[in-house]
């Protein structure tokens, strides 16, 4: 199933020190420390499978053989030799090639693994990133409704000095003005949280300025299906492929152990230089040659090398039974974030298109009629609290919405929109 905006984003004001979306991504994904060194682990472990898969090094020995003690002369003995030699253990046939492809499994986890580090890092970024506009679009809302507030105000004053009001208005009024400059006070404090997470994620100082766009895309894609995302996260979760990896070894780990009732070699060969003359024949002593084939004999296996295979096979249940667990745990995220994706969606589109509507003409429908003496002044406030409280769901609505898609594409590891910028 496609997945895809309904409409196109709406135009954005931009200025210079404006931080978008995108951009934000753009700036964990550059300079986040977290995603950076997840990546020099994987870098890292990309390196091992082919160390894993080599021969150990090659022995060389430099010896003195059978020297006389009370002269230590080389000359003295027949069997006094200066010897070198060259030994190279050779595993059994199969095992380098297993353990290579153990390594290779667990480098290719540790590259999922950073992976998905990218993947949460951008979504708790995008999610901030929404919190903060959310937090700008409700600072927005209140700073307009103590205007209007304090136009109440004076024309609550105003009727009061012509007999026309009563000083509780007047009071009232004042009240719930005082209450949004606290709830001003408030988000403002959020919102400084809010920015120096981001900036802590995009790795600048926690007190630098962050500007954002003044609209975005008030659009949500449509309400994907669950099937088709629990499809996807199988196929592109990081997460999950990163358990695979793991399974995959100690499968290999497993064949690597039962390759050890087999015995390992070890060849050498030495070549030993003799000095002096042969007493025997007069003539000089004739230099030596030794090769030596030595293998190593699982006696004890049924304490050390079955213990062993057990060991593996126990692991790799325990890594299927992680991944099982792990699936399941994808399957409830993504759940949970369509769940909430569908109530913001849902909220957003009621908000934007009944209540906000029929309460804002509601309030200006009051305000004419207070005037002319026809509506109680303090319905006339209520009204228009109400509607402040509409307009602020709304944001924090579609906020969360966008919070929610961000969640469910971080759950299935891939854009369900082929974008990530949604201003």
């Amino acid at each position: 199933m496609p997945f895809a905006a309904q409409a196109e984003p709406v135009t954005t004001r931009i200025t210079p020190d404006t931080i978008t979306e995108k951009e934000a991504v753009a700036k964990v994904l550059a300079g986040n420390p977290g995603i950076a060194g997840m990546q020099s682990q994987a870098d890292a472990m990309s390196h091992i499978p082919s160390q894993a898969g080599t021969l150990p090094d090659p022995v060389l020995s430099l010896n003195a053989l059978n020297l006389p003690t009370d002269s230590f002369s080389t000359t003295q003995e027949n069997m006094t030799q200066l010897q070198v030699a060259l030994s190279q253990a050779i595993p059994f046939p199969g095992k380098l090639g297993l353990r290579e492809q153990a390594a290779h499994y667990e480098s290719d986890s540790a590259r999922f693994d950073s992976n998905e580090t990218r993947l949460t890092t951008v979504w708790e970024a995008r999610s901030i990133w929404w919190n903060l506009f959310y937090l700008d679009r409700a600072l927005d809302v209140v700073q307009r409704n103590q205007m209007l507030l304090r136009q109440f105000v004076k024309i609550a004053e105003t009727k009061y000095k012509t007999g026309q009001g009563l000083q509780s208005d007047v009071l009232l009024a004042q009240v719930e003005l005082s209450k949004l400059l606290d709830i001003e006070i408030r988000l403002e404090a959020s919102r400084q949280g809010q920015s120096a997470q981001l900036n802590a994620l995009m790795n600048r100082p926690v007190e630098s300025s962050i500007k954002l766009p003044n609209q975005v895309n008030e659009q949500l894609p449509v309400i994907p299906d669950a099937g088709t995302l629990r499809t996807e996260a199988m196929h592109s979760r990081p997460l999950l492929a990163s358990q695979r990896s793991r399974t995959d070894a100690a499968g290999s780990r497993i064949a690597l152990a039962e390759k050890d009732y087999y015995p390992d070699f070890t060849l050498a060969g030495a070549y030993g230089s003799r000095s002096g003359v042969n007493p025997a024949t007069g003539q000089s002593r004739t230099d030596l040659a030794s090769i030596r084939l030595s293998i190593t004999l699982p006696l004890y296996a049924s304490g050390k090398q079955s213990a062993a295979v057990e060991q593996r096979k126990a692991e790799a249940a325990r890594e299927q039974f992680r991944l099982t667990d792990q699936m399941r745990a994808v399957d409830a995220e993504i759940s949970i974030a369509l769940a909430d994706y569908r109530a913001s969606h849902n909220q957003a589109e009621l908000f934007k298109t009944g209540i906000i509507p029929q309460a804002s003409q509601t309030v200006s429908s009051m305000l004419a009629s207070y005037q002319v003496n026809k509506v109680d002044f303090l319905n006339l406030v209520r009204a228009q609290i109400t509607l402040y409280n509409y307009e602020t769901q709304y944001w924090k609505a579609l906020s969360s919405g966008w919070q929610a898609w961000a969640r469910l594409e971080a759950a299935t590891g891939k854009s369900l929109t082929g974008e990530t910028d949604h201003e």
